[in-house]
């Protein structure tokens, strides 16, 4: 196979004199094809037009050293060299029209010459494989060889499949690991769709700079994991700015427009002095619109300009400000459905979703119950200033409830976090016994049978169980009747009662029945199991 190397003609380091001098001197493009291990077959030597006499002269001295090797000469003009965009695209549009013969040939970029933009391009070009080459790079000896000593000095090749170097994959691979358990904060998690999840926010945080929506129900963890994100993003240098973070729940009337867009002076009553506003006070940062949902729709126009022009109108002018902000989003809403009742904007949801993740509830996520219990308590220890711990039967008893359908964690993560606090600041010198185990799942099962408020939506409870794209997916016939089943169930005591409840008046009309089975494959043709939708309300 020949060994074909392109290389750009160095006016400083290749142009040395004449005479029989040059011989004694480093140059990096004879030095090339002076290693008897290393034979070029073909040097295509790039040069500016105005060097053509000296790159002439130098393809002469390759030949001397090395008469094996065809140079093939190719003009490659610049206007200006340490321009990034002319000299990218110049060697961008070598890379597209060279005939390349990958079976017959092998190519190999030589990165030493040229200005430091030119081994920028090479390197991005041979990277993303427009140059299906290695780099390599020589150097002269470190001292200065004596006359008639060796001067090709040493050379490198690199390959940039960087799978191939395992101590860097190694290094890569725990960068990555440490990625995702900051996201995680630190809590080993066992689910594996949530792990999968997070994995996906860790890639698109690292390379995509579009807004990002947090979907799921109240108390799953958006806005700690929004923070995360921006946290993340910061420490690698992607970001410099702040984290504003808003509750849009909290913007009410007239308030609302000027709280986000600020406003000048006299704008309206009460306009003492000139505003900012949040999209101001995150240029350069990350903007969280925790309960996006809940902005009103001038304001969702106002904010789809800002997100894509990152240009906006303060109240009271027609002077533009401008804010350079990345946003994450957050909501428990279905925001399609907002769509089609005519409270939220399609344009303004097209824009916020290309990256849409939905977080599941602390239900759906049984089996990281037990290290997020470690979590908490190790949050209650820093807040409460001593260290709390959980006796090995206490611990036990707690997860024996916690991880039981009849833990429906209604509020997900706020209800862990609130049942931890409560027995660490209950619990004498910082030791939670069973008996504060006791009375701490008794008052979460209290609270959790309180009944809804008459004007609570009987589809809300879909949301708990399915998610937003299997609610997508269902007839509206489909969705009312799987509502009630799944509310049935949450306040049976087991799958027979269920079962005797919802098929009270077609059973009396059967010789024998089982309801509990007859219950079960309704289920299973929405993908779900008894101990799924079982957590009592």
């Amino acid at each position: 196979m020949k060994r074909v190397v392109f290389g750009y003609y160095g006016a400083t380091l290749d142009a040395i004199g004449r005479g029989e001098k040059r011989w004694q001197k480093w140059r990096p493009s004879v030095s090339l094809c002076q290693h008897d291990d290393f034979l070029v077959d073909r040097f295509e030597l790039l040069h500016d037009r105005r060097n053509t006499r000296a790159a002439t002269a130098l393809a002469e001295d390759v030949l001397q050293v090395s008469p094996e090797t065809d140079v093939r000469l190719r003009v490659l003009d610049f206007r200006d060299p340490w321009d990034f965009e002319e000299v990218f695209a110049g060697l961008h549009q070598l890379a597209r029209g060279y005939a390349f013969d990958q079976e017959r040939e092998e190519y190999l970029v030589h990165i030493t010459t040229g200005t430091h933009v030119m081994q920028i391009c090479w390197f991005l070009l041979t990277e993303s494989r427009h140059f299906p080459a290695k780099l390599i790079q020589t150097s002269p000896l470190r001292r200065e060889p004596r006359e008639g000593g060796d001067v090709a000095g040493t050379y490198r090749v690199i390959d940039l499949d960087l799978s191939r170097y395992d101590s860097l994959a190694k290094r890569f691979g725990e960068e990555r690991e440490e990625s995702l358990d900051f996201l995680k904060s630190g809590i080993k998690t066992r689910n594996a769709a949530f792990n999968q999840l997070i994995e996906g926010i860790e890639r698109v945080a690292l390379r995509s700079r579009e807004p990002i929506l947090l979907t799921g129900p109240t108390g799953a963890g958006k806005s700690q994991l929004a923070a995360r994100i921006y946290q993340l993003r910061k420490s690698r240098g992607f970001i410099k700015g702040p984290l504003v973070e808003v509750n849009c729940a909290t913007l009410r009337g007239d308030g609302a427009m000027s709280a986000l867009f600020g406003h000048v002076k006299g704008a309206f009553t009460g306009a003492a002095s000139d505003r900012k506003g949040l999209l101001r006070a995150a240029d350069g940062g990350t903007l969280f619109l925790d309960e996006i949902g809940e902005l009103g729709l001038d304001e969702q126009a106002m904010l789809l300009r800002a997100i894509e022009e990152k240009r906006f109108l303060p109240v009271g002018t027609d002077k533009e400000a401008r804010s350079d902000f990345e946003l994450i989003a957050g909501t428990n809403q279905d925001l399609a459905e907002a769509v089609a009742a005519g409270r939220f904007r399609e344009d303004l949801l097209a824009r916020i979703q290309l990256w849409s993740f939905e977080l599941p509830g602390l239900a759906a996520r049984r089996e990281d119950i037990e290290p997020n219990l470690d979590y908490e308590l190790s949050r209650a220890s820093e807040r409460l200033g001593t260290h709390v711990t959980l006796n090995s039967e206490a611990r036990a008893r707690f997860l024996e409830f916690a991880v039981s359908p009849s833990a429906s964690w209604r509020g997900n993560f706020r209800d862990l976090n609130a049942a931890v606090l409560r027995m660490s600041t209950l619990a004498a010198a910082g030791r939670i016994d069973v008996a504060h185990v006791h009375d701490e799942t008794e008052r979460l099962a209290r609270s959790w049978r309180r009944p809804r408020a008459p004007g609570d939506d009987p589809l809300a409870l879909l949301g708990e169980v399915l998610t937003q794209a299997q609610r997508a997916d269902l007839d509206p016939f489909d969705a009312v009747q799987l509502a009630e089943v799944v509310r049935v169930c949450r306040t049976a005591s087991s799958l027979s009662d269920a079962g005797r409840q919802l098929f009270a008046v077609s059973r009396t009309k059967k010789k024998s029945s089982n309801d509990a089975d007859r219950l079960r494959k309704y289920l299973a043709r929405f993908g779900l199991r008894w101990e799924e939708v079982a957590a009592r309300a």
